[in-house]
């Protein structure tokens, strides 16, 4: 089993750039309504215009903030890349870099551009600044 999270965004071309240039994935659908982001051949994120389709459980985009209570967890072999790359798009920073040292690996918290959560882990054991 594998994890495939769907999140509701108001611009999906736009969203779909931003994760691509932070988590260093590819488009794997692409459109107006709806994209599958690829990282190593695998689907790791899908985003889905809010108006599109009429999901009866996809939430209501006027009750921010969005995924109140989930955070959009990714791991990432390339640590230092990734920070760089949140950087280079002035993406907004929660917290750190930082190291945790209950999970003993360094991450970053970030807000995407609808509000969400997104916090990229390092390796374990990976605690070198």
């Amino acid at each position: 089993m594998q994890a495939q999270p769907l999140i509701a965004v108001r611009d999906v071309p736009a969203a779909s750039r931003w994760y691509q240039q932070v988590l260093g994935c590819q488009s794997g659908h692409g459109g107006n309504d709806y994209e599958q982001l690829i990282h190593g051949g695998r689907m790791i994120l899908q985003l889905h215009r809010w108006e599109s389709h009429g999901h009866a459980h996809m939430g209501n985009p006027d009750v921010r903030p969005y995924g109140n209570g989930v955070l959009l967890w990714f791991y990432s072999e390339d640590f230092d890349d990734a920070v760089e790359r949140a950087a280079a798009i002035s993406a907004t920073v929660l917290e750190g870099p930082k190291e945790n040292t209950n999970a003993s690996h360094r991450e970053i918290w970030l807000r995407d551009l609808d509000g969400y959560v997104v916090v990229i882990a390092g390796p374990y054991g990976d605690m070198g600044m």
